[in-house]
């Protein structure tokens, strides 16, 4: 990893904007009380921050793909501007591969180290992103229609694996620990994930970064931006729900199914067109500062999170915390609460330092 210190002016503020938002709500969950609300209380809206056992979608369900959608969207603000330097497509491909490199080997090893010794998963964001920005990437100098057409290409293959290998004991398309993307787990990893995702999401999710990557395209040149993107998230939104009512394919976010790769899009456009709106052409910007922090500084926090976090962090932090409210005879909700607020607010802190000393780590 490396770490700059160029100047942050110049910036897509609402981009920055929406990364710190997910990367705020991931940091939230990693602290487990999401699940504890809703192991303790089944209520309706902690419900939506938890995914979806099946068939259906929960708010917490459009998190990866609005992350690696914004990853598309980073990417174009990125590319125009080591070309608009002088930098070649041979150049910019050396760094895209590298980058590549640096998210498959983050994301093997945020699951290697188990508590019964190293394993080989392929389940996280960031190995998928690894994949998906190389595809983006590849194909970014294409035409709009032609991109458009690989995303098509890409729904239509994923479509084709499902239905049609008819895989001993793998053949129900979208039943859980029995479809095809269960089968390629067992070939690449020797194991099925026991809560139903897949390795082969890179392939239906790849959507997301190339969809990403032309909006960006899109906020860089033209006008009409905000209503081309609304219009685009209302055309995935009616498509996508429309192909689950209708029976054609479910929505199931654990196997990246055709309908929910282009519903959450649809949000994820949504999400785009209300913040760059309210932050880039409107100038509401003064309580961001909060989330921006976090966001750009994305990848080194969720790295923190996950492996430093989950590994001693979270438990080193808890414990102090938990030993305190033990004077006062606190009860357990109350030393959830106060012990993901600390873990929290000690990792906003550590973006805050980071952010203040214009250090923002990229892969």
């Amino acid at each position: 990893m490396a770490a700059t210190t160029n100047s942050i002016s110049a910036r897509l503020l609402s981009l920055d904007f929406l990364r710190g938002f997910i990367m705020v709500l991931l940091a939230i969950e990693s602290t487990g009380i999401y699940d504890y609300l809703y192991e303790h209380t089944h209520g309706r809206f902690i419900e939506q921050f938890t995914h979806h056992p099946w068939h259906g979608l929960h708010f917490w369900d459009l998190v990866q793909p609005a992350f690696m959608f914004m990853a598309g969207v980073a990417m174009a603000f990125s590319l125009n501007k080591q070309w608009a330097n002088g930098i070649t497509w041979g150049q910019s491909f050396k760094k895209t591969l590298k980058r590549c490199g640096w998210l498959f080997f983050w994301g093997v090893l945020d699951y290697a180290v188990r508590p019964k010794g190293l394993s080989f998963e392929l389940w996280d964001v960031l190995t998928q992103l690894s994949f998906t920005t190389l595809i983006a990437f590849l194909i970014f100098r294409w035409s709009t229609i032609s991109q458009i057409g690989i995303c098509i290409g890409l729904l239509l293959l994923t479509e084709v694996l499902y239905r049609f290998t008819h895989v001993p004991g793998f053949d129900q398309p979208f039943t859980d620990q029995h479809n095809f993307g269960n089968y390629v787990d067992l070939l690449l990893m020797n194991k099925i994930n026991q809560g139903g995702w897949v390795a082969i999401n890179c392939i239906p999710t790849a959507v997301h970064t190339i969809a990403g990557a032309l909006a960006g395209k899109l906020l860089l040149s033209g006008n009409n931006k905000i209503r081309q993107l609304l219009l685009w998230g209302l055309a995935c939104l009616l498509i996508g729900y429309g192909m689950d009512v209708l029976n054609i394919t479910p929505i199931i976010k654990r196997i990246a199914t055709t309908s929910f790769t282009i519903a959450s899009l649809g949000w994820c456009l949504w999400f785009l067109a209300i913040s760059y709106w309210w932050v880039d052409v409107k100038g509401h910007r003064k309580y961001l500062t909060f989330f921006t922090i976090v966001g750009m500084n994305s990848i080194f926090i969720y790295l923190f999170f996950e492996i430093v976090g989950s590994k001693w962090f979270n438990g080193y932090v808890s414990s102090i915390s938990d030993g305190v409210l033990d004077w006062f005879n606190a009860g357990e909700l109350l030393k959830i609460i106060v012990g993901a607020v600390c873990i929290f607010g000690l990792e906003w802190l550590l973006c805050y330092f980071l952010y203040k000393k214009k250090v923002f780590f990229k892969l």
